[in-house]
């Protein structure tokens, strides 16, 4: 593996928690939205 490799690897996984990072949040956004939704009727 030469460095570029190294640094191509690193910044997918970098992206891949991102990404998760990302997704989790944007579930857990929806949920709060749902519940809020449910609580003004």
């Amino acid at each position: 593996m030469n460095g570029f490799d190294i640094v191509m690897v690193i910044a997918v996984i970098l992206f891949a928690r991102l990404g998760m990072r990302l997704v989790s949040r944007y579930i857990k956004m929806k949920q709060e939205n749902k519940e809020d939704k449910k609580d003004k009727l």
